[in-house]
């Protein structure tokens, strides 16, 4: 059986991240950009961020520029606008594609186990958002219009 923590992934630095060392933690995987509408919701997945790290829970951004180019600096760029405009201090990876051929086989495998409305399994936006088990197992999927504060009792449920 394949769980998230079977992945890995470029960190915002470059370096290699094997996700199996966040195994046993919450995991909430967002597409994230810096010229997106949405892009308010960093303060909210801060928030979330810091209330709940000490019981477990990582927030994970992966900028994306799939959608309208709202994400097209390059990874030094994003990681000093979300510092300096968002106080950002959840793991951030490096930009990736979630939607089609060249998709991180991360965003591939989330799509599969959670689709999205109407059956759909394409990321339709930026802050598109994934909710991960202790058990590596996607629990439930956000839209991008879902507030990250909206998500705490689920949250809350997850953590146990």
């Amino acid at each position: 059986m394949t769980t998230a923590y079977d992945f890995s992934a470029k960190d915002i630095d470059g370096g290699a991240q094997d996700l199996s060392g966040y195994a046993g933690k919450v995991l909430l995987i967002v597409n994230v950009a810096s010229k997106c509408g949405f892009t308010p919701q960093y303060t909210g997945l801060e928030k979330l961020w810091q209330a709940y790290r000490d019981r477990g829970l990582v927030v994970m951004g992966f900028p994306c520029d799939q959608f309208g180019h709202q994400e097209p600096g390059d990874e030094a760029e994003i990681k000093n606008f979300c510092s300096l405009t968002y106080d950002v201090d959840f793991p951030m990876f490096a930009k990736v594609d979630v939607n089609g051929d060249g998709a991180h086989p991360l965003w591939k495998w989330l799509k599969e186990e959670k689709g999205g409305f109407l059956g759909i399994d394409a990321i339709k936006w930026n802050f598109t958002k994934f909710l991960v088990g202790r058990d590596g197992r996607v629990i439930k999927r956000y839209a991008p219009t879902d507030k990250p504060e909206s998500l705490a009792a689920d949250i809350e449920k997850a953590l146990g």
